[in-house]
């Protein structure tokens, strides 16, 4: 626990700012961000004690009605505390999950810090670089979802910039945002789909990636709401225009900060330990599917699908290549790029079972296979025989996951128990649904 004078020195900053509250931000099983306000006065017990929230009111924690194990505890990780730019005298704080006093299993946070302790054991650190796409929408007076951008029409719309002219009071209101909040960016840009766009900045240790992955989208949710817009996580609204991924730019430091994956005698810069990574993450992608890609339009990212733009970057098949960017792993100098996950994910979960899967590649020294050195979408073209290709919707994902056990019981039994079980009923939901396409061809036809 922290030390007394350590608490009140940060009371006492906080405070200087004119900080009153605290939002004890924890997020659910599906990734959302949950939370409450609380008085920054009772800093102290939100620290040693936790924010108490009512447990079977949040998706996935597993917890009775009743009981010492009824209650969610958030615990304020001291370090995350910062003011909140569109929030005046609020600072927001990171929370891990506990119940009965101990770390709650189904907490995808701790899950993720369970993973790091494995990589700590060996004197690792894990980097991750997450690069959020995302779209901006609005509903018109139909409750129809349309671009929030009238005038975004290209075909090829990548990096447009009177696109970036039309939406530049979001833009740079987002990068003062994130300049407040410690972000240091790196690029902006129009991304290969009509009002779709990418925001990249520095990588970080695994943990500060999840967590500021998550205060990014709270930011971008309030920024696109001042802005008239509507901040979009989902991975493809618009069938005939690319989806968004959440890709996880992945390298590992030793003891000495030596980089674990790089060789530059390999042809690809990649070391033994990096092969056995990738052959990890290749062998378990089909149950990785459900938790990187967990929704039933994730899969409709990862499809062979056709582009207005022409091109499409959606990962199909489990193969990887250097700087290969049809495939499901991309090596770049001597790194990893994961282009599983979308930004519809659980960020911690999505991490701790890739770091699992490539840690068990490791650990059982698994064989790569030989990178792929083509255009993947050109050979399918041609009618070549493909590698395996991931699974084609969210129940057989499902299904992919509920058959890997030593994946499930790595990452975490509890929580995958529980992501089963609620996404199976999602997967159902959606199984019983009639859509418009549905209509619209069957209807009359017979």
């Amino acid at each position: 626990m922290p030390q007394t004078d350590t608490l009140q020195a940060t009371m006492d900053d906080l405070s200087a700012q004119g900080i009153h509250s605290i939002l004890t931000q924890f997020c659910d099983l599906h990734g959302v961000a949950k939370g409450k306000l609380v008085p920054l006065d009772d800093l102290k017990e939100w620290v040693e004690n936790g924010a108490a929230f009512a447990g079977p009111s949040i998706w996935g924690t597993g917890l009775g009605r009743f009981g010492a194990r009824s209650e969610y505890y958030g615990r304020v990780q001291l370090e995350s505390l910062r003011a909140l730019p569109w929030m005046p005298g609020v600072a927001h704080a990171v929370c891990d999950g506990y119940a009965g006093g101990s770390p709650l299993a189904t907490c995808s946070r701790q899950l993720l810090k369970h993973q790091l302790e494995r990589l700590k054991a060996r004197g690792w650190t894990l980097w991750v670089g997450i690069e959020p796409e995302f779209f901006l929408l609005r509903q018109d007076d139909k409750g129809q979802w349309q671009g929030a951008d009238a005038q975004d029409g290209l075909d090829k719309p990548s990096y447009d910039l009177k696109a970036i002219h039309r939406h530049h009071a979001f833009l740079d209101d987002m990068r003062q945002t994130l300049t407040q909040l410690g972000f240091r960016l790196q690029q902006i840009d129009h991304e290969d789909a009509r009002g779709q766009y990418e925001i990249n900045y520095r990588f970080h240790s695994a943990l500060e990636a999840a967590d500021r992955f998550m205060l990014f989208k709270m930011a971008a949710h309030a920024v696109a709401q001042k802005h008239g817009c509507v901040f979009s996580c989902m991975p493809k609204p618009f069938a005939a225009m690319p989806g968004s991924g959440l890709h996880f730019h992945m390298s590992i430091t030793d003891a000495q900060g030596r980089a674990v994956f790089q060789d530059h005698s390999d042809a690809l810069q990649l070391s033994l330990t990096a092969y056995r990574f990738v052959a990890g993450l290749l062998h378990h992608a089909d149950a990785l599917s459900a938790l990187c890609a967990p929704t039933v339009n994730s899969f409709k990212r990862l499809a062979c699908s056709d582009s207005a733009s022409g091109t499409t970057w959606s990962p199909v098949w489990k193969a990887y290549g250097d700087n290969n960017r049809t495939c499901l792993l991309r090596s770049v100098a001597g790194r990893i790029e994961w282009r599983l996950p979308d930004p519809s994910c659980n960020v911690y979960a999505a991490i701790a079972a890739t770091l699992a899967a490539g840690l068990e590649g490791i650990e059982r020294d698994m064989t790569a296979p030989a990178p792929c050195a083509e255009d993947l979408y050109e050979r399918f073209a041609s009618g070549q025989t493909m590698p395996a290709r991931l699974p084609r919707d969210l129940g057989a994902a499902l299904d992919a996951l509920a058959a890997d056990t030593l994946l499930m019981d790595t990452v975490g039994p509890d929580f995958c128990q529980q992501f089963l079980a609620i996404k199976r009923q999602e997967w159902s939901s959606f199984s019983q649904s009639v859509s418009d396409w549905e209509l619209k061809r069957y209807a009359d036809l017979y």
